[in-house]
């Protein structure tokens, strides 16, 4: 029977908030055992915002009490809890990196070291183990001991600089962007180094660099300044060379759609599709470079015929036609996309709050037609495999096991 292609993998997990949590999550959704190390005097912070929420909640956003951010980047994971503080913490922390194959963390810059789990000691108690250490600008440089998240590596990459409109200020992409572009990569570093070992035998250390998978985000921006000597400005919605090409408003309140022509074939197809109003013939739009040149007119133009269609409408016109064009849709409109609906994105799992109902989580974006799909679990509770992993793995009976959570090393 086929399996997914990182069963038999195990996962240390060390990190937390987002960054790291993401990219072990896409790992687990590969197959891999994923154990989180966390404990109740120290949980995750998105647990923990839950949690403090949940604990004020006669005063709180009641959504904020069901937000499950937690839940959604830790899902198909396993958690026990130990105490770091105390040596035995750390002596049966070891004892589980002994068994594991991957060991992941993004604390700050030292804190492994200082736990005596720096890579230099996690080789001596397995040679071939591999670990990633994810921070805001890597563990070398100048800046290795500066923390932060998402907002910090978005604007020391530059990123923030070229977004927003001409004439404003930088603004943040939102949404933590940098998070996940970051979980990415460092999942993407840990299936080549798990395929490096696979052929040589080798572990090896990966330092991950926040900031620096970001500016891959803006490469177009570099190679402008490294081979004109050319600073990029912020342009909203426009791009270097297609016109047209942002979003336009629709029938509705606040309803948008993106629209994009990147040639002439195109631009002859939306002609046609929108009816040819003379404007379409006006020399000032009669070539690429002058669309490009005289966008601002052109934008009011094509927003005079989609803001008598539903963005819906608008996408169903155009890619009839050939023409790139999708509604910017909201929230509550993705939930009910009948598009992700059918190829089954979204899954209905438990909330880790046990006092909250079940809500959505989001699947694997892909499909891998010669193996089996993922059994999506919900994110674990705090300790909630403390027995497998002590009893099971480790070996430990239950004597053992209630006399480190009666001294608070298991927590």
């Amino acid at each position: 029977m086929a399996k997914l292609p990182l069963e038999g993998t195990r996962i240390c997990d060390f990190t937390w908030v987002w960054a790291g949590p993401f990219a072990t999550m896409l790992l687990a959704m590969m197959g891999a055992e994923v154990i989180k190390i966390e404990s109740s005097q120290r949980p995750d912070v998105t647990r923990r915002a839950q949690q403090s929420a949940a604990q004020q909640s006669t005063s709180v956003d009641p959504q904020l009490v069901k937000s499950n951010d937690f839940g959604w980047m830790n899902s198909c994971k396993k958690c026990c809890s130990l105490n770091l503080r105390n040596p035995q913490g750390v002596a049966l922390v070891k004892e589980i990196i002994k068994i594991s194959d991957v060991v992941t963390e993004n604390f700050s810059t030292g804190t492994m070291e200082r736990l005596g789990l720096g890579y230099s000691a996690l080789k001596e108690i397995r040679p071939d183990i591999i670990m990633l250490s994810t921070s805001v600008a890597g563990r070398q440089g100048p800046r290795k001991n500066i923390s932060g998240y998402a907002i910090q590596s978005q604007a020391l990459s530059g990123a923030d600089s070229l977004t927003g409109y001409q004439g404003g200020p930088p603004k943040d992409p939102g949404g933590n962007y940098g998070d996940l572009i970051t979980g990415t990569h460092g999942a993407f570093a840990i299936l080549a180094a798990l395929y490096h070992r696979s052929k040589t035998g080798e572990g090896q250390y990966i330092d991950l660099s926040m900031t620096e998978t970001m500016v891959n985000s803006i490469s177009q921006g570099v190679m402008d300044y490294v081979m004109n000597g050319r600073l990029r400005q912020r342009q909203g919605n426009r791009d270097d060379f297609m016109a047209p090409h942002g979003c336009y408003r629709c029938q509705g309140e606040d309803k948008w759609v993106a629209i994009a022509v990147s040639n002439e074939e195109e631009w002859k197809a939306f002609c046609q599709a929108i009816g040819e109003p003379a404007w379409t013939k006006d020399d000032k739009f009669a070539d690429g470079y002058s669309r490009w040149a005289n966008q601002e007119e052109l934008d009011k133009l094509v927003n005079s015929w989609t803001k008598d269609y539903t963005h819906y409408e608008v996408m169903e016109i155009l890619q009839r036609a050939g023409v790139a064009a999708g509604p910017s849709v909201n929230v509550e409109e993705l939930v009910n996309d009948r598009q992700l609906h059918q190829r089954g994105f979204f899954v209905e799992l438990d909330h880790p709050n046990p006092e909250v109902e079940k809500g959505l989580n989001s699947r694997a974006p892909w499909r891998l037609s010669a193996l089996p799909d993922i059994v999506y679990q919900r994110a674990p509770r705090i300790g909630e495999h403390n027995d497998y992993v002590f009893r099971e793995l480790l070996g430990l009976s239950e004597e053992e096991i209630a006399r480190l959570t009666e001294e608070q090393v298991i927590i």
